[in-house]
C-alpha cells in the first residue's frame, strides 16, 4: 500500500516554474562579453544541462511514485483498472516517460551545437532555445500529469483493503440492509440511507473477535443483470467477491422493502454463484422483525432451503433495526473463517502421504510444555478468597466497593482523590498517614524526630538572650570589629564605584551611529584626574608631587623668552590650556590652525536645540538601514568599472596579468 503516499504532481505550468528557478537558484547568473568563449561555452552548457537534470529528475519520480499494475495483488489491479482504465493510466506514464527521454535528446543536441558557438550571443540564443524547446514539451504533458493528479488524489481516498487477512465480505441486492450490519459490528462511519444504492464504493471496517482482528467489507449493491451491462459501482463489488479469500455474508431482504422481490434476490445469489468457489457463502435473511422466515409462502421456504441443501451454504437470521440476531452472525462467521483458516494452513504442509509438512513441524516445534525435573505432578492451587469471591456486579446493591464506586460517591472525578496511603505496609500501621512518610529500613523517617525539639529550642534561645543582656559576650575586640567593619564598608563604596564605572563604559559602546574614540585621545585636566583617583580610594599625593614637577616649563636647555619670564606658576586646577607649557602652546596652536574646519557642519544654521536634535534623530534614522543591511554608505570605498585598467595593464617582466 506504498502507493496511499504519492507525492502532489505539479501542472504543466508549475512544473516549468519548479525547473526554471531551480536552475536559476542553484547556478551562477553572471557572465560577460570579455570572458574568455571556452568560459561562456561552459556557463551555458551547464545551464542546458542541469536543467535537463532536473526535468528527468522530476519525471524519474513520478513515474516511479505510481504503482506497477503487473506488481499489485489481483484485486488492487483490477480495482484500478476499473475505477482509473489501465489503458489511460499506462499511456499517460508512458507519455511522461518519453517527455524524459525526448527532453535528454534536446539537451545533447543543444549541447553539442553549444560546443561550436562563436559568441556570446550565439551561446546564449542556443541556451534560450533549448530551454524553450523543454517548456514546450512539459506543456503538452497539460492533460497527463492533471489526469495523474486526480488519480494519486483518489488512490489516497481509496480504504486499506489487506487480501490476505481474516475478511467478511458483505453482499447483496442494493438496500438490504448491507452497511447497517457493517456499522453495527464495526466502527465504521457506513452512510445508511433509504434509499438504494447509497453505497457507492469499498468500505472497510474492523471487529475484534477472539483477540483477532477482523476486516468486514460492505460493496455496493448488485443488480441481476449480465456483467457486460455492470457499471463502476457494481464492477468493485464483484472484483472484491472474485478475488478476495473471505467469507461471503449474502443479505436477502426477506420483507421485500428494498424493492425487489425474493424470488429476484435469489436469481442474483444463483448467477454470481460461480463468484463463490473455494470460499465461505452465509445466506443472512435480514428485516425478520418485519416478516419472519416461517410467514413465507411453501414455495420461497423451499426456494430459499434450495440454495442450501449443498450443506456448502448456511443460512443465518437476523433483524439490523433491533439488533436481533446481528451478534450471532458475527460470532457464527468469524468462528468458522477461523477454523477454516487453521485447516487451510495445516493443509498446506500436509504431504501426499498424509504426513506432516515443513510448516506443521516448524509450527509444532514452537511448542513446548516444561514439566518438573523431580517428577512430583504438582495440583494447581486456587486460594480460597479468590473461589469465594462474588463476580463483580455493577447492578448487585450488595456488591464489593471498588475505588471507581468510593469516587463516585464523594462527588466524582476533581472532588474525591482515592486515598493512596491506604495499603502501605508499614511495621506500624499508624505510620501510614504521617507527614514524611519516608521508610528507612522498616522504620519511619518522621519517628525519629524528638517531639519536644520545639520547647527544648525555645529555652535555648531564652538562655542566650539572658547571657547576653548580661554582657557575657561583649569584649574588647568589639572596637577593632567596628573599625574593620568602616573599612568593609569602604571597600564595599569602592568595588560598587568600580561596578558603575564598568556599567557606564559598557553603555557608551553600546551606543549605535557613534564613533568610538579612543581613551587615550580623550583630554582630560589633572584636577579630573585626581578627583576620579579620590572617588576610587587611591592615595593621589605621590601622582599630584610628580604631575606638578613635569607642570614646569620644558625649555630643552634652552632659556625662556623674556616674556615669560618671572611669570609665577599657575594653579594646575585651571583650564587645560593654562596647564601647557609656552612650547607646547605655540604648537598646539599650529595644529589647531591646519586641522579645524571654516565650518561646523554639524552645527550650522541650527538655531535652538530642538533642531539638533530632530536633525540628528533623522541622521540616525537613515544610517539604520544601511547599518542593518550591511549596505555601503558614502564613506566605503567603491571602484565604479568592474575590471579596473590600472588593475589589469602594464608591462610585465614575466606570466600574464590573469592571477590580478
Amino acid at each position: 500500500m506504498t502507493w496511499k503516499d504519492i507525492p502532489p504532481v505539479p501542472t504543466s505550468q508549475e512544473f516549468i516554474d519548479i525547473v526554471l528557478s531551480r536552475t536559476q537558484r542553484r547556478l551562477p547568473t553572471q557572465i560577460r562579453a570579455g570572458f574568455k568563449i571556452s568560459r561562456i561555452r561552459a556557463f551555458y552548457t551547464r545551464k542546458v544541462k542541469f536543467t535537463q537534470e532536473t526535468c528527468s529528475d522530476k519525471f524519474s519520480m513520478i513515474v516511479s511514485s505510481f504503482p506497477i499494475l503487473t506488481d499489485q495483488h489481483p484485486f488492487h489491479r483490477d480495482l484500478m483498472n476499473i475505477l482509473y482504465d489501465a489503458d489511460h493510466f499506462k499511456v499517460a506514464l508512458g507519455q511522461v516517460s518519453t517527455a524524459r527521454h525526448l527532453i535528454e535528446t534536446i539537451s545533447r543536441d543543444y549541447v553539442r551545437l553549444l560546443k561550436y558557438s562563436q559568441s556570446l550571443f550565439q551561446c546564449k540564443q542556443l541556451k534560450r532555445a533549448a530551454l524553450g524547446r523543454m517548456a514546450t514539451l512539459i506543456k503538452r504533458l497539460k492533460d497527463p500529469l492533471l489526469y495523474l493528479d486526480q488519480v494519486r488524489q483518489h488512490l489516497a481516498r481509496l480504504p486499506d483493503i489487506n487480501p490476505t487477512t481474516r475478511t467478511l465480505l458483505v453482499a447483496g441486492f442494493p438496500n438490504v440492509g448491507k452497511s447497517s450490519f457493517v456499522r453495527s459490528v464495526t466502527r465504521a462511519d457506513t452512510p445508511v440511507e433509504p434509499y438504494a444504492f447509497t453505497t457507492k464504493s469499498l468500505f472497510v471496517g474492523h471487529l475484534d473477535y477472539k483477540y483477532l482482528r477482523y476486516q468486514v467489507i460492505d460493496t455496493p449493491g448488485i443488480l441481476d443483470h449480465p456483467l457486460e451491462e455492470m457499471n463502476t459501482i457494481e464492477m468493485q463489488s464483484v472484483t472484491a467477491l472474485a478475488h478476495l479469500r473471505a467469507a461471503i455474508c449474502f443479505f436477502i431482504d426477506i420483507s421485500e422493502q428494498c424493492g425487489y422481490s425474493l424470488k429476484a434476490q435469489c436469481n442474483l445469489f444463483k448467477s454470481i454463484k460461480p463468484l463463490f468457489a473455494n470460499k465461505m457463502v452465509f445466506i443472512v435473511l435480514n428485516k425478520m422483525d418485519i416478516k419472519a422466515f416461517e410467514d413465507l409462502e411453501p414455495e420461497m421456504q423451499a426456494e430459499l432451503n434450495d440454495l442450501t441443501k449443498t450443506g456448502e451454504v448456511e443460512l443465518l437470521r437476523a433483524s439490523c433495526a433491533t439488533q436481533d440476531g446481528v451478534q450471532d452472525v458475527k460470532n457464527r462467521v468469524c468462528e468458522r473463517l477461523l477454523v477454516e483458516r487453521v485447516a487451510q494452513k495445516l493443509k498446506a504442509g500436509t504431504g501426499s502421504n498424509g504426513a506432516m509438512g515443513s510448516r506443521l513441524t516448524e509450527v509444532m516445534s514452537r511448542i513446548h510444555v516444561a514439566q518438573p525435573l523431580d517428577g512430583i505432578v504438582r495440583q494447581t492451587f486456587i486460594p480460597e478468597g479468590v473461589k469465594n469471591l462474588k463476580k463483580y456486579d455493577k447492578a448487585d446493591p450488595e456488591r464489593r466497593q471498588l475505588a471507581r464506586d468510593e469516587e463516585e460517591a464523594n462527588g466524582g472525578a476533581g472532588v474525591f482523590n482515592v486515598d493512596l496511603r491506604r495499603d502501605y505496609i508499614l511495621d506500624n500501621p499508624s505510620w501510614k498517614y504521617d507527614r514524611i512518610p519516608e521508610v528507612i529500613d522498616g522504620q519511619n523517617v518522621y519517628d525519629f524526630i524528638d517531639p519536644d525539639i520545639e520547647a527544648k529550642l525555645q529555652a535555648l534561645e531564652e538562655e542566650e538572650e539572658k547571657l547576653e543582656k548580661e554582657g557575657f559576650y561583649e569584649s574588647e575586640e568589639e572596637e577593632e570589629d567596628e573599625s574593620e567593619a568602616e573599612v568593609l564598608e569602604k571597600a564595599e563604596y569602592i568595588r560598587e564605584k568600580h561596578r558603575l564605572i564598568r556599567n557606564e563604559a559598557k553603555m557608551r559602546k553600546s551606543l549605535k551611529n557613534r564613533a568610538m574614540i579612543p581613551r587615550k585621545a580623550h583630554k582630560k585636566s589633572f584636577a579630573q584626574l585626581e578627583d576620579h583617583l579620590d572617588q576610587l580610594g587611591v592615595d593621589t599625593e605621590e601622582i599630584n608631587l610628580r604631575g606638578r614637577a613635569r607642570e614646569q616649563p620644558h625649555t630643552r636647555g634652552r632659556p625662556l623668552p623674556d616674556r615669560y619670564a618671572g611669570r609665577e606658576e599657575e594653579d594646575p586646577d585651571a583650564m587645560d590650556i593654562d596647564t601647557r607649557t609656552p612650547h607646547q602652546r605655540v604648537e598646539r596652536s599650529k595644529s589647531r590652525a591646519r586641522s579645524v574646519p571654516a565650518t561646523d557642519r554639524m552645527n550650522d544654521g541650527l538655531t535652538t536645540m530642538e533642531d539638533k536634535t530632530k536633525i540628528e534623530k533623522v541622521r540616525k534614522l537613515g544610517q539604520r538601514k544601511l547599518n542593518r543591511m550591511a549596505r555601503q554608505g558614502e564613506a566605503d570605498r567603491h571602484i565604479p568599472a568592474s575590471m579596473p585598467k590600472h588593475l589589469f595593464s602594464g608591462k610585465r617582466t614575466m606570466g600574464k596579468t590573469n592571477s590580478r
